[in-house]
């Protein structure tokens, strides 16, 4: 199996004399060099604030030293490596992640480059199965322009991806804060920027959009899930879990069991659940190009079928607009029956004989923001009633289109554009 790395970048640090996070506090180490901060910048790696505050000091080798004793045990793990919100999730990470096995590397207060220096010996020494970052606004509070943030974490990256080529990299933008944190919108959304453009065209890289995930209309956290307007509270880390989670699941971490639904009696599967038999490629003219009968990718691998899921992967080059057709057309008045699944501010689309409906993360991606029903991260029910060349379009009950208008005959499609889409139980009725 591939090892991945996962990186979620944006953590927050804790400015306090005394940590205030489960865990934070660890057997007192012996004063290895290793696991110390060096007492100066000279001839450290990187560029930017490294922070030695006495509290902070004593929490880094406290921390550091009981991982060095932890080495064996975690070996293999999701490595999540970060500040205040990843040491703030606790040694689990809160069991948000079931049986995986996790270790959590975070340090409050760190910044890029003190990650930078300890990734050796806290992250790489695992042999890491995954890794998630959080990591970049501590900088910001020492007065770190965006430009330098990312020049750490292509460092970072270079290291990574030199320990293991083959390792994807999960990025999560850097969470909102507040300017009265020190942690301007306008600064967050540039270091989001460039670390995107750093890992734009970059197939190891997955990025997820969490900066659009938490912020509110003004750019800045919500109190109801970063109460310091720093750290998240119970519901925050639950919506970061549920961002992460399909990702694991497309990266065969979890949910690698066979879906055992079965279609509705006078339904027929469009998916059989094991590869992409029936669907193909088209040109724009609506002629079939390619097929994927018996093989489980797409010709440029985009689209896979995973464990009864269709999955359309994130694009590196950060949005890549592709349709994947049924090779049938359908003629007959029908009820087409799906459930999907997207990642923060996912962007994609069900063409019905050609005309699209846009199938999407709605709350954040639109067009139907106002959905009481639509779950976040998770499966949501569409049904899609064709009758004499108009079809009305539901959501989990709730209407999404009341009369889209079609043409008289027709593929099913299924669109990728932004973040990550995932498609299963496909099936259809027809009706008289």
């Amino acid at each position: 199996m591939k090892r991945t790395l996962l990186i979620a970048l944006g953590s927050f640090s804790l400015f306090a004399t005394v940590p205030l996070f489960p865990g934070a506090v660890h057997a007192q180490a012996k004063a290895d060099p290793h696991l110390q901060i060096p007492a100066t910048d000279d001839g450290l790696p990187g560029a930017g604030p490294i922070r030695r505050y006495p509290w902070f000091s004593k929490l880094w080798q406290d921390r550091r030293g009981t991982w060095a004793q932890q080495v064996e045990k975690d070996q293999g793990a999701v490595v999540f490596l970060g500040d205040s919100i990843t040491q703030g999730w606790g040694e689990a990470m809160g069991g948000s992640f079931g049986p995986l096995k996790v270790a959590n590397r975070g340090i409050s207060g760190d910044t890029t480059r003190g990650m930078l220096i300890r990734l050796q010996e806290d992250v790489l020494s695992l042999k890491p199965k995954a890794v998630v970052l959080l990591m970049g606004t501590n900088d910001l509070e020492e007065g770190a322009t965006p430009e330098v943030i990312a020049g750490n974490l292509k460092l970072i990256l270079a290291a990574l991806k030199a320990h293991h080529p083959d390792m994807p990299i999960v990025l999560c933008q850097v969470f909102p804060s507040s300017a009265s944190k020190k942690r301007p919108a306008d600064q967050i959304k540039k270091i989001n920027e460039l670390y995107a453009a750093a890992v734009k065209g970059d197939p190891q890289v997955i990025l997820i959009e969490t900066w659009t995930l938490f912020a509110n209309p003004q750019g800045d956290s919500k109190v109801e899930e970063f109460p310091d307007l720093l750290h998240p509270n119970q519901a925050g880390y639950a919506k970061w879990a549920a961002a992460l989670r399909p990702i694991f699941a497309t990266l065969g971490f979890s949910e690698t069991e066979e879906d055992t639904f079965k279609a509705e009696a006078g339904f027929e599967s469009l998916f059989n659940g094991h590869d992409l038999t029936g669907w193909g490629f088209r040109t724009k003219e609506g002629v079939v190009l390619e097929t994927f009968d018996g093989k489980a990718s797409s010709s440029d691998g985009r689209y896979e079928a995973i464990h009864g899921r269709i999955v359309v992967k994130t694009p590196p080059e950060g949005r890549k607009v592709a349709q994947l057709w049924t090779t049938r057309e359908f003629t007959q008045n029908f009820v087409l029956r799906l459930e999907f699944r997207a990642t923060p501010n996912a962007d994609s689309g069900v063409f019905i004989r050609k005309p699209q409906l846009q199938c999407r993360d709605y709350p954040l991606a639109g067009p139907y923001k106002d959905l009481k029903q639509y779950k976040p991260q998770d499966w949501n029910a569409m049904e899609v009633t064709v009758k004499d060349g108009v079809a009305h379009c539901t959501c989990n009950g709730e209407v999404l289109e009341e009369a889209l208008k079609l043409p008289t005959t027709g593929p099913v499609g299924l669109e990728g554009d932004r973040g990550q889409m995932e498609y299963r139980r496909i099936r259809l009725q027809t009706l008289p």
